[in-house]
């Protein structure tokens, strides 16, 4: 009896080792695939675009440095830069914490609705979000008397617009967290409600506060369109000084020497917010237990202050500008109000401002973004799954982080980096294929941008899984596939589908990248509305402004959906 409970115990180790040792094919393609994409699409074009700061006709030349680095516009674009990111990131933090309270630790009716409508303008096309401000702070629009039009104030709204909901959701998934019986001793003890929240609940926030902090920065500092649409001729900053240096004046040289300093200053916010996420990664784990949500009650001073605080900045920063920018869209160049502007999305626009119609471009920019959805959730699915495993070894361990940290680096490079990357490194055949007219450049650029938010979307929900279900399951004689397939994928299926709304809707808005790649008669939406807004008659900006209002629509549409999809027990990032 007890050599057949030998071997039956043996049987099992054997099985568990089976089941949870990495099969050399499977991992090492799950490995070897995403590593070589970051090769050839990320590293290669960024590399190439920094030796061409350096070197010149093959030799080491430093004279671009000196000439690019004496200018004093060079300093001003800097100086324009960090101001507008630490701007944006302050406003973006004080706006977003009571947002955070009142979404994560009350409940009330329509709250999901209301999440919903707070994600929406992450994702929204960074064109669309300037023509809306535009439109609000023109001196006709609702806000003109404000004279916010092309000033660094305006900009600033706009990137809190952005990024008020990456501080929402970074800090309400810890806060939903926390246990309440700590605030609950403190104010026993007779703290106020002000003094718990300074000594008790803003202590225990600051890993998630630091992390969603560092993120805002590197969104605020890369910003593109926003800043191009709305900065006007008076603002501007590296990242649109790169854009008109090759586009507008094709000087290379000095474009190559812009996108190497904005790399030593992202990559200082890059190194930050990669601590600060470990700290906010390790704080949630430290958490015991969920904190109840309870339901929002008026006659608290701090529910009422919090719900009346949220709705204004709801009202006021979310719903003005989108509900401005659709009625500004029905306003016709005649000053009367119709549907002429959508009538004429059939047509290229006064004056033949463009090659294809806006809906020709709409049906391009779905078909490039479901290529580039495609791309990112296989990239991202794979570096997600190696990642979320829990080496033993000091070694492994450290292998596992090196390979996350590579590939949240496009987070932290701007898209138009890796356009102009691209531009220079790919008129050569790759892998045997002439990306230039085989129609994948622009959704491989995109799937680039896109690939570090199905990562952070995916991996907290594979890292929460426990390790114990795995184990069984080899235990049961289930070879890896097998464990990846009846364990890890049923559990981690609904995060994929919200990784999807994010990939599909931010490829469908990429703006950067895209500016430098696509071609005229296969033009995105985004870029469709820049260049109806930059060309004169009030029949173009009318219909720029009815192609916002479809393009809005349609990341809205897919975001909504996504959102019932979010599984909200891993407190992902995004």
């Amino acid at each position: 009896m007890d050599r057949d409970s030998g071997r039956l115990s043996r049987s099992r180790r054997g099985g568990l080792r089976r089941g949870l040792r990495p099969a050399p094919i499977l991992w090492g393609a799950a490995v070897a695939i995403p590593l070589g994409f970051l090769a050839i699409f990320f590293a290669w074009p960024v590399a190439a675009l920094v030796v061409r700061g350096f070197v010149s006709d093959g030799v080491l030349d430093l004279t671009g440095f000196t000439e690019v680095l004496s200018r004093p516009r060079t300093w001003r674009l800097v100086g324009l830069t960090l101001t507008q990111a630490a701007g944006g990131t302050a406003f973006s933090v004080l706006l977003g914490l009571p947002l955070a309270y009142l979404l994560y630790r009350r409940t009330f009716p329509g709250r999901g609705l209301v999440r919903g409508l707070v994600t929406v303008p992450f994702v929204l096309p960074a064109v669309v979000v300037g023509v809306a401000f535009r439109a609000l702070f023109a001196p006709g629009g609702t806000l003109g008397f404000l004279r916010l039009e092309e000033s660094l104030a305006g900009i600033v709204v706009a990137l809190v617009f952005f990024n008020v909901s990456v501080v929402v959701r970074t800090v309400g998934g810890l806060w939903e967290r926390l246990d309440p019986r700590t605030e609950e001793a403190a104010a026993s003890l007779g703290a106020g409600p002000a003094r718990v929240f300074r000594t008790v609940t803003l202590p225990s926030l600051g890993p998630a506060i630091a992390s969603a902090a560092s993120v805002v920065f590197l969104f605020c500092a890369t910003a593109f369109g926003v800043v191009l649409v709305l900065g006007g001729v008076r603002y501007g900053t590296i990242e649109t000084e790169i854009w008109t240096r090759t586009t507008q004046f094709l000087d290379l040289r000095s474009a190559s020497v812009l996108s190497i300093l904005q790399l030593v200053v992202i990559s200082g916010a890059l190194a930050v917010s990669a601590r600060a996420r470990r700290r906010r990664e390790a704080a949630l784990h430290l958490v015991s237990s969920r904190g109840s949500a309870r339901a929002l009650s008026w006659r608290s001073p701090g529910d009422a202050t919090a719900a009346l605080v949220g709705a204004a900045i709801v009202a006021g920063l979310i719903v003005l500008p989108l509900a401005g920018l659709v009625a500004r869209s029905f306003r016709e160049p005649d000053g009367s109000w119709g549907p002429a502007n959508y009538v004429a999305l059939g047509t290229t626009g006064e004056r033949n401002a463009l090659v294809v119609t806006v809906w020709e471009a709409t049906a391009t920019s779905l078909r490039i973004a479901l290529t580039a959805t495609v791309i990112s959730l296989v990239v991202g699915g794979l570096v997600a799954l190696v990642v979320s495993r829990r080496p033993r070894s000091v070694g492994a361990r450290r292998a596992v982080g090196t390979f996350d940290a590579l590939f949240m680096l496009p987070l932290g490079v701007s898209a138009v980096t890796v356009g102009f990357g691209f531009l220079i490194t790919m008129d050569q055949p790759v892998l045997g294929v002439d990306l230039r007219t085989s129609g994948l450049l622009v959704p491989v650029a995109q799937a680039v941008v896109a690939i570090p938010l199905v990562v952070r979307t995916v991996l907290p929900v594979l890292r929460a899984i426990d390790p114990r279900l795995r184990e069984v399951a080899a235990v049961l004689g289930s070879g890896p596939g097998r464990v990846l397939r009846t364990v890890d994928l049923p559990i981690a299926l609904r995060s994929v589908g919200l990784a999807t709304g994010f990939a599909f809707a931010v490829s469908l808005g990429e703006f950067g990248a895209t500016s430098f790649l696509a071609r005229p008669d296969g033009a995105t939406l985004p870029v469709v509305i820049f260049r109806l807004i930059g060309r004169p008659g009030a029949e173009n900006y009318g219909m720029a402004l009815a192609a916002s209002v479809v393009l809005a629509a349609l990341t809205a549409t897919v975001m909504m959906m996504a959102e019932r999809l979010r599984d909200e027990r891993a407190g992902g990032e995004f």
